[in-house]
């Protein structure tokens, strides 16, 4: 029978001396299956992924998980309440400017190691080897007899718990963002049951995210074990989900997303079989390396024009940028931002003020239909 539990786990100290915390809700699952850690809101805005998480919980008394669920909400209580005025700035770290979402932790020379001693072993072996060398890893950056910085207090005892999941889901939003997903290549076949129009393929780097550091061991060991000539699955999957815009709130719309969640998890066996329909969309997909940036070429007040999560053609106008200083002067008032070739608009800058050279738009180029996916 599935049980379901909550409790607080300490990510830190006040200066007051009293504990940071922040919840976690455990679903022990019915039998053998992978099991699955989510979290929501490690930036202080991005407050979407908690709305999918309650429905995520509704849905498991429903329907029981086969597997283990940790779901933690509200994974960062430091940035959600980092305000100034009527604003969440919870991207960076106030005391060291550092990204939250950037101080998870993960050595590569593990797995060297870890080929050399488990080159010929069973894979639960290799598996539980790899996390307890990882679990290890934590708890001495943890123990630095120098310390560690606030954010990785707070990374590392949330990596520490997502480290015992096969399946690891990190929900965020961008600042005025279409729904996208982050892709690990090696499981882009998966990608299209998420039901995620905008689709980026990464590869197995580590970077400090989330998902880098629950995939990246795990990839990177199983090609270093294909050196040694061994066939070796990578055995976690992890996805970063970005759902939608920060600072918004929308519960209705966030059910959407978990039955997403929830047919990746039916797919993965850790559901069992129920009707999880969803409405068929274009899905698109490209590379890492051309997911784009655009970069304004002055300064001004910037007209978004081009809709987000549509496919815009070479020349189209994407935003106008106004020179106000300009009015009733002989200058030019205003200037059209275009592109030489087709790409999908992602997100764009929240602000409508821009200096030259702030980030305006992120863009698929050299996009393409994500396999398997309907639409």
């Amino acid at each position: 029978m599935t049980t379901v539990s909550s409790d607080t786990l300490v990510v830190g100290q006040q200066a007051t001396g009293a504990d940071i915390t922040v919840p976690v809700i455990r679903f022990t699952g019915t039998g053998a299956a992978p099991s699955v850690y989510i979290q929501a809101n490690i930036h202080g805005a991005e407050v979407q992924g908690n709305a999918v998480i309650h429905h995520l919980v509704e849905l498991f008394k429903a329907h029981p998980p086969k597997g283990d669920v940790c779901l933690v909400p509200m994974a960062n209580p430091l940035g959600i309440n980092q305000k100034s005025g009527e604003f969440t700035l919870g991207r960076f770290d106030p005391i060291t400017g550092e990204n939250w979402n950037r101080q998870y932790h993960f050595e590569a020379s593990l797995i060297e190691q870890l080929v050399q001693t488990h080159l010929n072993a069973p894979e639960v072996e290799v598996a539980a080897a790899l996390r307890r060398a990882m679990a290890a890893q934590i708890d001495a950056k943890l123990a630095s007899p120098f310390g560690v910085k606030s954010g990785q207090h707070l990374a590392l005892r949330l990596q520490k718990m997502a480290l015992q999941a096969d399946i690891v889901l990190d929900l965020h939003t961008g600042p005025i963002s279409a729904r996208h997903l982050y892709v690990p290549s090696y499981a882009q076949e998966r990608a299209h049951l998420f039901n995620i129009p905008l689709n980026i393929v990464i590869p197995s780097d580590f970077a400090g995210a989330l998902d880098e550091a629950s995939f990246s061991p795990w990839w990177q060991l199983s090609e270093a074990m294909a050196a040694q000539g061994r066939a070796l699955p990578v055995m976690v999957d992890a996805f970063t989900l970005e759902l939608g815009s920060q600072e918004y709130l929308n519960v209705a719309a966030a059910r959407n997303d978990a039955m997403g969640i929830a047919r990746y998890l039916q797919h993965r066996g850790v559901l069992g079989a129920f009707d999880l329909t969803l409405p068929e969309i274009p899905q698109y997909a490209c590379t890492l390396e051309n997911y784009r940036a655009i970069y304004s070429p002055c300064g001004g007040q910037i007209e978004y024009l081009a809709p987000l999560g549509v496919p815009a053609s070479a020349e189209q106008v994407l935003a106008r940028i106004w020179h106000f200083d300009a009015l009733a002067t002989s200058r030019q008032q205003s200037r059209e931002l275009r592109l030489p070739e087709d790409v999908i608009p992602v997100l764009h800058f929240a602000s409508a003020s821009v200096r030259q050279g702030t980030e305006l738009y992120k863009v698929l180029t050299h996009y393409y239909p994500l396999t398997g996916a309907d639409g």
